[in-house]
Formats: C-alpha cells, structure tokens, sequence
C-alpha cells in the first residue's frame, strides 16, 4: 500500500493505459500457466476485474494506474516466489479491502474463506506498516500473528514491498529513507529467513541505493568497469573443472554469479579494505540434475573433483546437506585457492535444493511430500507463536529481541544423549537451558559444553555438546537478560522475575489499600489507575512494588479531591517537563535548515553516535526530553530509528557557514617510516591550516595506525583533506571515525 497521488508524471492517452493494463495481466496469465487447473483462469478474471474496477480512480505516486501495483506483486508472487493461483487472487486483492469499498464479505462470497483470510492478513498488515505507523513494533508483532497463521501473507507482503522498493524513485525523500530503513530492519532479514534469496539480495541492493547512494552508485560503477576481466577469470576458473565433470558424466550446470552490491560493500564495511581488496566478488555455482536419493553423494564427488583441482580453505566449509538450515537451505559451500592466488567461493547444490534456495519457503512446500525435514519450518512458526502467546513487554524490545532470535543464523549443539537443538549464533549456555525447557532454564545455574564446566554466559558453537546443571535453590536476576539472545529465554526470564516482584509486590498492595481507607476513598479499580497514572507507572503492579520497597510513600494522598469515594487527581496536575513535540515541529513538508542565517529558529543537538558535520546527508529526529537531535542517515541508529518511529523524522539540510567548526575525526593506516608523522602534520596544520585538536599515532611491526581528531567546517573540507592524504607516499587507507567512539 502507498499513498496516491493524482499528479501523472507521464503521458498515456486512456486506450494505451487500457492496452499497458491488458498486456501485464496476459503476462501474469503466462507465468501461471503450468499451475491453472479446470475453473482458474475464471476466478483470475473475477478478481483482476474486482481489482481493477475497486482502484480504477486511483493512481500511484508515479502517475500510472494503481491497478499496475496489485498487477506487479502478483507477477511477482508466480514468477519470483513461485506461489499458486491462490496467492496470485490474494496478491490482485491485497489493497481492495483496506483501500475501496470492497470489504471481506465481499471477497468470501465472490472466492471462499481461505483467501478472504488472507486478503485479511495482507489489510492487517497494510494498516499496520506502510502509514506512518509511529508503532512499527507493535505492528509487526501483529504481522507475526498473522504469519503464523498462513506464511502466504508474509510471501505476498514481501512481494509488495519489493515492488514498492523497485519503484521507490517517485516518493519524497524521507519517504525513501523510511521505507527503505524499514526494509533493511524487518523485510530483508525476513525474506532471507524465509529463504527467498533472491529477493533479500534485491531488496538489500534497493534500499543500498537509497540510504548510501554514493557508495551504492561507486560500487556499481566499479563492478561494470571489471566485469570484462572477471568474465575472463571465471571461464579460466571453470575450464578444468567442466573438463573433470564431463568426464565423470554428471549432468550439470556450471556458472560464475557476481555478488550483490550491499554484500560487497559490507565487506569493504567489516574488514576495512577497498574494493579492490575484496576477493569474493563473485561465486561459482555448480548445478547438478541428480535423482533425490543420490544428490548427497553426488554433491560431494562434485566437491571432491573441486578440491582436487584446486586447494579449500579448510575452516571455509559449510556443509548444509547433512545439516539443512531451517529455512529449508541445502549446499555445500567451499572456498577454495583459484589461479593467480584469488580465493574463490564454489556453491554445490542439486535442482531441487536450488529452487528451494531461490524460491524459498514456496518451493519447500512443492517438495514437502514425505520429506523428514519438513518439520523445520512448522518448528520455527511454532516458536514464534509461544513467544508472541507470552509476550506482553515492550514491543520494541520485541522486535529487537525477534530479529536476534528468528532472523540470525543457526548453530546446531547437541544434548548429551546427542538429540539437536537448532540455536541462533551467539547463543549461551543459558539459551540452550531454556530451549530444553523453562523449568531447567529458572535453575540452571552452569553448564558443562565438551565436558568442561562453562558459566551461564558461555557463547556455544556449532557442534557443541551441552549439559546443564540445576539447582532447586536457583531464581533468575536482572542480569540475565543480558546473558541470553533467543525470545523464549528472554520471555521465560521476564515472566520468572515478574513472579518475584508480584510477590514483594503484595505487600504494597495492602498498604495502598489501607492508605485509601485511612483517606476515606474506596479501594477499587478506579482508585489504582487514577494513583497509578499519578505516579507515571505503567501498571498496578509497578505501584505497589515502588510502595513495598519504599520508593514511595503516598503522601500526596492528601492533595488528592474526593468525590465520594472516588479520586481525583490534584488540579492542576505536576506539571511534565518535556519537549512537546509540536512546538519543536515545522510543518511535515517543511525542511529544516540547520546552522546558517536563515536557519529555523530551534534547539537541536548533534547526535554524539554519529557526530554529523555541514555537508552530511542527515535527518532530524525529534526525542522526548531532548527535542531534535541531528544524526547521519548512514548512523548505525538510524535504520532502527527511522523504521519504528518515523513519524518523529525531519527532513534536515545544513545551510553554508564557514564560522563554525566541528569536531570529526580521520584513522590514518601506512607504512611506518621515518618522517611520516611530520608529513601528516604538515599537510593538515601547514596547507589546509586545519586546527589539529588531538594526536595518537601507534607503530607495530613496519605498520602505523594513527587517530586524529581535527576541526572542519564542512564534508568538503574533510573530504579534501582525506583525499590528499591518501596521494602521500606509504599511506594505505585514510576512514573517518566518529570521534566518540573513538
């Protein structure tokens, strides 16, 4: 769902529109062909008439007849995804009932239950995420509850939303960085979990071009300039190997597929090194048409012929045959020496295991007939559903505690009577007890892994094998949801230490409850909420566990009014010393101007995560108690920001202003000479006269790291400097730093 606009921004008489919307809906007719079964083809009609008769006064941001987006997901829901005809009606309806006055019944009536429920989802959904919702995790929670339920709805969602990340380029600026830091929070991990591949690459890449566009468009560029020469080390790389294949009769495929520009430069980001220095640009795929019962084993001659040809890296092996990911992944996955002494990453897999690869969760089912495995996926809805059944806390911490639980990778660790647990990486010895069961997790207080005793927060790895010790006298503190990663232990945790305060909390209760008699008021619901929000907790139960332990002690009872038996709050009330938002606002459309004449006339601060200086790309984000804080969109905080509350978001531009400096810093890596220091101070002090406010230079083995903090007055300025001193002779890399971290 996306907000319309009645501005085109093209030109199609209403005949070509007719005949644009005719041809998509034959080419989406096409791609389900091999599906359609007796009666299909008539039920399409019905709901691409209903779809196009309900939005047919609407049109999208870009000017196009809204019809075209429901159109688009559908397309991709056959082609990408690989859905049946039934997803395909969903994806053509998805916006009717949220948007037209087409309501359920409706849908019901004209299809049956099966896709009026999840044409429910989808509007579920839709009303949850795409409206400035300033509850993004409260929405997704509801999202999760819908999953649950029929993992289509979340297939068809991420179709949606990767149709409108391909067509993000009509939407306003915040708009863009909002979806696409939305996308990179929850839609990207989720697609990846659910094994759609393909699509996580793309909606990656999409939101790259959005929220780091220079270095997305660099990237680019510097992947087109090399494709002729990796071309050419590709077919050099499979030469032999096609060669050994052939004669081992194996009917395959073989091929060299270029990396994803987010992947790339998340390398460049984690190692620190250039893009020339990235040695996996690309992997080499080995496709085989193996039967079901021999594709293990042909899988690993395949692997074998590999290495014998060229030398692996022995800690780059990952074998998901044996070990399939429970997302349904298979693959063998090697990294091996190629020629001109370049690592180079070889993915085995069979037919099937690469439509599951790349049509994910969809394909999964297709060949779920009698499979072992089949059971994963339903494992990982069902530990979602205990979570969400339990869980009433913050829902941000929710959200947060979902992605470290549902979305990372898994580690597989075995009990000592060698049953596996499937665990995300960086659990504990601690998440392991509680995924045994709640009872071992309250009273675990140890842990053997190999048969050596480890502490509660000992992090497992694959292949570990775990006992846990217990002790009746164990409770659970605080400190232990610092301790575990996965929901369930966080959950159980939280319900075990609410348990304790509910205890200490019942004797508050009772000195309430004399305190309101002693006063002349009634002890009943209306009381407790009126103190409750007096007092500025969140619950009852938070009140009297503040009474019990003494944190307070209702003596401004007395400047409460009676009426009758009822409370009222003291007038006027203490009053909240925060920043209203409002008056910290311009209008939604306004941009702000920071540092300058004409700069608005408000407070704001610069965010100390990310030190941004004049020239940045940076937005305003409005904090209660502290009103606009400026932060980079490329802040390690702003993707989490602006996906769960982007309505406190402003658009933010620096206005010129070379009286004012700011402190940023630079970390210098080279060659440890003699003279370099002087180089350096030479070029920043002397040339550019930029005023140097501390130095630290440490030399280790022939290299030196030095940090320097310095003033600017804006990017330009530091981007010169950073340029000229990459051309000194020996400097290796020149990055910015924020000075904070430093």
């Amino acid at each position: 769902m996306e907000t319309v606009a009645a501005i085109p921004k093209y030109n199609l008489t209403e005949d070509q529109e007719k005949k644009l919307i005719l041809r998509e809906y034959r080419a989406l007719l096409r791609s389900l062909k091999p599906k359609l079964k007796p009666g299909d083809k008539e039920l399409l009609r019905v709901a691409f008439e209903m779809a196009a008769e309900a939005h047919k006064t609407m049109r999208r941001k870009s000017g196009e007849p809204y019809i075209l987006h429901p159109l688009a997901v559908a397309r991709i829901c056959s082609e990408e995804i690989g859905l049946g005809v039934r997803s395909t009606i969903c994806a053509l309806l998805h916006d009717t009932v949220e948007d037209t006055d087409i309501t359920l019944e409706d849908v019901e009536r004209e299809f049956s239950s099966e896709i009026a429920r999840i044409v429910d989802g989808l509007t579920k959904i839709s009303n949850v995420i795409d409206v400035n919702a300033s509850q993004q995790a409260e929405n997704f929670k509801k999202i999760l509850l819908t999953l649950t339920d029929d993992p289509r709805v979340i297939l068809i969602k991420l179709a949606d939303r990767l149709h409108n990340m391909r067509t993000l380029d009509s939407m306003k600026r915040e708009k863009q960085l909002k979806i696409s830091s939305e996308t990179v929070y929850v839609y990207a991990p989720l697609a990846h979990r659910m094994g759609l591949y393909n699509i996580k690459t793309e909606l990656e890449d999409l939101a790259m071009k959005y929220l780091e566009p220079e270095e997305y468009r660099e990237i680019a560029r510097k992947l087109s300039e090399t494709k002729r020469e990796r071309s050419r080390y590709i077919n050099e790389f499979i030469k032999p190997l096609k060669d050994k294949l052939e004669k081992g009769q194996f009917d395959f495929e073989i091929y060299g597929r270029p990396k994803s520009i987010h992947s790339i430069w998340n390398k460049m980001r984690k190692k620190g090194v250039a893009f020339e220095e990235v040695y996996d640009l690309f992997a080499i795929r080995v496709i085989l048409n193996s039967a079901p019962e021999k594709e293990k084993e042909e899988c690993w001659k395949v692997y074998s012929m590999i290495t014998d040809e060229y030398l692996p890296s022995p800690e780059r092996l990952r074998d998901w045959l044996s070990n399939p990911k429970s997302n349904g992944y298979e693959a063998l996955h090697t990294t091996v020496m190629g020629p001109q002494g370049k690592w180079v990453e070889v993915q085995i897999r069979s037919k099937r295991m690469n439509e599951i690869a790349e049509k994910g969760l969809a394909a999964h089912w297709k060949y779920k007939e009698g499979a072992a495995d089949e059971s994963r996926f339903d494992k990982w809805f069902q530990q979602i559903r205990e979570v969400l059944n339990t869980q009433d806390n913050d829902s941000i911490d929710f959200l947060q505690d979902f992605k470290t639980s549902f979305l990372a990778e898994e580690i597989y660790v075995y009990t000592p009577k060698g049953d596996v647990k499937m665990l995300p990486v960086g659990s504990t010895a601690l998440d392991f007890a509680f995924a045994i069961h709640s009872a071992i997790g309250v009273q675990c207080i140890g842990a053997k892994v190999n048969h050596k005793l480890v502490p509660l927060s000992h992090k497992l790895r694959s292949g570990d094998q775990v006992e846990i010790i217990t002790s009746s006298k164990q409770r659970p503190n605080e400190d232990w949801l610092g301790i575990v990663v996965t929901a369930k232990a966080k959950s159980k945790i939280k319900d075990a230490l609410k348990e304790e305060k509910r205890k200490i909390a019942d004797e508050g209760k009772y000195i309430v409850q004399r305190k309101l008699e002693n006063f002349g008021a009634a002890y009943n619901q209306h009381n407790i909420d009126v103190l409750t929000a007096f007092y500025k907790y969140n619950s009852s139960l938070d009140l009297f566990y503040q009474v019990s332990v003494k944190n307070i002690d209702l003596k401004e009872l007395k400047e409460f009014n009676l009426l009758g038996d009822r409370l009222e709050p003291p007038r006027p009330p203490k009053p909240v010393a925060e920043i209203k938002t409002d008056t910290a606002l311009p209008r939604k459309d306004a941009e702000l101007i920071i540092f300058g004449e004409s700069s608005d006339r408000i407070v704001y601060t610069l965010a100390n995560c990310c030190k941004p200086i004049p020239g940045d790309d940076v937005f305003g984000f409005v904090s209660v108690g502290k009103g606009l804080t400026i932060h980079r969109t490329n802040c390690p905080n702003a993707a989490k920001l602006m996906a769960n509350y982007g309505h406190r978001v402003v658009k933010t531009k620096w206005a010129k202003n070379k009286e004012i400096s700011f402190l940023t810093g630079i970390r210098i890596v080279g060659m440890d000479d003699v003279g370099v220091v002087n180089k350096i101070t030479n070029l920043i002090s002397g040339e550019l006269r930029l005023n140097i406010n501390a130095i630290t230079i440490e030399a280790k083995e022939g290299l030196f790291e030095g940090n320097i903090r310095i003033y600017v007055h804006d990017k330009e300025e530091l981007e010169e400097l950073v340029g000229r001193l990459k051309q000194l002779s020996g400097i290796h890399s020149v990055t910015r730093y924020d000075t904070e971290n430093a």
